[in-house]
């Protein structure tokens, strides 16, 4: 039974509340006056009601071979030799983590979130690289490292389950998903069924849902409705949009899996729409694009971005992993193209990531990345209350109209550019980082609307709830639905006609992406564990300049901030296991969002895009390697001797006969030329904030300003 409520509230929950911002989230809560409950039906509430938080987690990459005081040098690969690998892992190396770190971070989510979220958005990569020639992975490894991964959930968030139904074996929804890692040989995924979606299938028979399972196995996707009749959670398999993938070839030709998925989503989203429910698009591989360099193939990246465009009412946010770095993305809907979605005209000048991103090619990546924002319309100063009035500030009047086009003013101007007030131009998706110590193992729990939800949480037991799922469309049906389009098109086509996804109702408000309402993410957390404290091997490493990594490695394998020490074991103590916040986008002065909404992105893209490094510096462009223009060290070009300063405070005439300024004109040159050095110092903390986040605090500003200039 729902917990009971007024009318008003009742009938407000079916609304979106689609242009408030609240303060404050209010679920749903049982009225004193209306019932009372006993304080186990109390308690059993409390660990039901949903909390308006969720976790994601991504890239494990647990290592049953990993020793504690091995060589992190290559060929090691802290699997034998002596070195400075770490109980918990070594950080800023390319080894992989030990199952002490694993189970550490169950631990303490067991500890810390585990009463406190609603569910857990797995993005996939829970089996060892194959980086070790000495000791090749194969299948059953693969397989038993992801069987032991769900115990991990089970060990936390597992209840007593006297149902014969596997999925009700947790407390809150685990939604898993593919990592290139998972499968042999790495980056390589047939199209289903193949023997991975059937072993997968039985590794997640407790995570996927009963209805879902047939869609599974033919081609590795399917959604769980984390919140019934709400919120959907949708888990992609980036596998078949891959561009390293060479099993698969892109999502323009109906035979390809990427267009089967693609049409699936498509349909899944359209159903979603009709019956008002929101979704989550989840998945390992990014949609990483920049100037010289694609994580997708071309055709998939066009549609999943005309799809995040087409559903931009249904689509609440997108989240993936695999990068090992965090940081956002934004797609411009400006840059699909029709004709490479259909595969008729190739995309040219662009190459492929590496499977793993390098510390060298992370650094060029970041760069590409800050280097097309600078393209986005900066806001500040805008004054956003003169919508509907010109520059002058006077009112736009029909008469006015008539006689002469009048001036837009600068917010309108801006949000020409971007797509309306809300944005709809571009689409976001967020990177998250890995708990593989590639960086600091760090995690992210993100908080999400609940105003207006029903407050029971999805798995609580309650049948008026989990009974109420509708069946999704199985893939027949898909084709079908692609066969009766193709017969409407001419006969003499001989590729299928284009199925466009419908846009949203003229009528319809923007979506919780867009517009601060029920769904919409508030802002997150992101957490980080301290590898270097916490292992406390190296006690003087803060002073001693011979332990710095080498930024610029091009090499493949990555040593870490260690690499070539040797600590002492008998004389070390690791610390207490922990994770502590590394920022909280609610409360940080930098990034200063007020959400978390594609507009907050926008505006923030746009300000990091202002950067510009002092120093010559590299960066791939399109068509090759570029260098930036070197500017003036800020502090020499805007430094004035006290002797100036006194002789044009003084308003006198110098002995060249020259009429000295005035100190009022004086003082008024010096404030624009501060203000201007202030700006430079803002936008210059932004950025390397920035960069400092993305690789998880791991690297010192002095490691950070040779990557990126200063």
């Amino acid at each position: 039974m729902y917990p009971p409520s007024s009318s008003l509230v009742w009938l407000l929950s079916f609304v979106p509340l689609a242009f408030t911002a609240p303060t404050e989230q209010y679920p749903l809560v049982p009225s004193s006056k209306e019932t009372t409950l006993d304080d186990d039906s109390r308690a059993a509430y409390e660990r039901s009601k949903l909390h308006g938080r969720f976790l994601h987690i991504t890239d494990f990459h647990p290592d049953p071979f990993y020793k504690a005081y091995s060589s992190t040098e290559d060929d090691d690969d802290c699997h034998r030799g002596q070195g400075p690998a770490g109980v918990y892992g070594a950080e800023t190396s390319d080894c992989d983590s030990p199952f002490s770190l694993v189970n550490a971070t169950f631990q303490w989510i067991d500890k810390h979130l585990k009463d406190s979220i609603d569910f857990v958005v797995w993005t996939g990569d829970s089996a060892r690289h194959d980086n070790d020639e000495k000791l090749p992975r194969d299948e059953d490894q693969i397989v038993e490292l992801n069987k032991w991964m769900v115990e991990k959930y089970e060990e936390v968030f597992g209840k007593e389950n006297d149902s014969k139904d596997p999925t009700k074996a947790f407390t809150i929804p685990i939604i898993p998903n593919f990592g290139n890692n998972d499968m042999v040989p790495h980056n390589i995924f047939n199209p289903g069924p193949n023997r991975w979606t059937r072993k997968y299938l039985n590794i997640w028979r407790k995570l996927i849902p009963e209805e879902q399972r047939h869609v599974f196995e033919r081609g590795g996707y399917f959604f769980v409705e984390a919140i019934p009749n709400r919120l959907a959670v949708f888990s992609l398999n980036t596998m078949y949009f891959f561009d390293s993938n060479t099993a698969v070839d892109g999502c323009a030709r109906q035979t390809e899996p990427g267009y089967k998925q693609m049409e699936w989503l498509r349909i899944q989203l359209q159903l979603l729409r009709r019956r008002g429910m929101k979704a989550i698009l989840m998945g390992h591989v990014p949609p990483a694009r920049t100037e010289s360099k694609i994580s997708w193939d071309e055709t998939c990246w066009h549609k999943y971005t005309f799809w995040m465009l087409q559903y931009r009412d249904v689509i609440v946010g997108s989240i993936y992993g695999h990068m090992n770095f965090e940081h956002f993305m934004l797609q411009d809907s400006h840059r699909i193209e029709d004709g490479i979605m259909n595969g008729e005209v190739e995309a040219v000048g662009m190459t492929a990531f590496e499977d793993e991103i390098s510390i060298q090619s992370s650094a060029e990546y970041l760069s590409e990345l800050r280097h097309s924002w600078r393209k986005l319309p900066d806001s500040e100063g805008i004054d956003f209350s003169s919508m509907g009035k010109g520059d002058d500030g006077e009112e736009w009047h029909e008469s006015k109209k008539k006689k002469k086009k009048p001036k837009k003013s600068k917010a309108e101007k801006f949000f020409g550019k971007i797509g309306g007030e809300w944005g709809e131009r571009y689409s976001l998706s967020l990177v998250g980082g890995s708990i593989v110590p590639n960086y600091f193992p760090s995690l992210r729990v993100i908080e999400y609307n609940i105003t207006g939800l029903d407050v029971v949480a999805p798995f609580a037991d309650n049948p008026s709830l989990l009974d109420r799922r509708s069946e999704p469309v199985s893939e027949s049906e898909i084709l079908h639905a692609v066969s009766v389009n193709e017969t409407k098109s001419s006969k003499r086509k001989k590729k299928p006609q284009f199925i466009a996804p419908l846009p949203p109702s003229k009528a319809a408000p923007p979506g919780p992406a867009y517009s601060p309402q029920t769904l919409s993410w508030l802002g997150y957390t992101q957490y980080f564990a301290n590898l270097t404290t916490i292992n406390n091997d190296f006690h003087d490493s803060s002073s001693d300049s011979s332990i710095t990594a080498d930024p610029v490695d091009a090499t493949k394998w990555h040593p870490g901030k260690h690499s070539g020490r040797r600590p002492h074991p008998k004389k070390t103590n690791p610390r207490e296991f922990t994770f502590e916040v590394e920022y909280d986008t609610r409360m940080d002065e930098v990034y200063n969002m007020t959400d978390l909404t594609v507009r907050s992105y926008i505006e923030l893209a746009s300000r990091i895009g202002r950067y510009k490094p002092s120093k010559k510096h590299s960066w791939w462009g399109k068509w090759g390697p570029v260098q930036l223009e070197s500017r003036p060290d800020t502090a020499a070009a805007t430094t004035t001797t006290d002797t100036d300063i006194d002789n044009e405070d003084s308003g006198k005439v110098d002995p060249s006969g020259d009429l000295v300024p005035t100190g009022k004109k004086h003082d008024k040159k010096k404030s624009r030329k501060g203000r201007k050095r202030e700006k430079r110092k803002e936008i210059a903390e932004l950025w390397f904030t920035f960069v400092r986040r993305a690789y998880i605090g791991s690297k010192d500003e002095k490691e950070l300003k040779e990557e990126f200039g200063h």
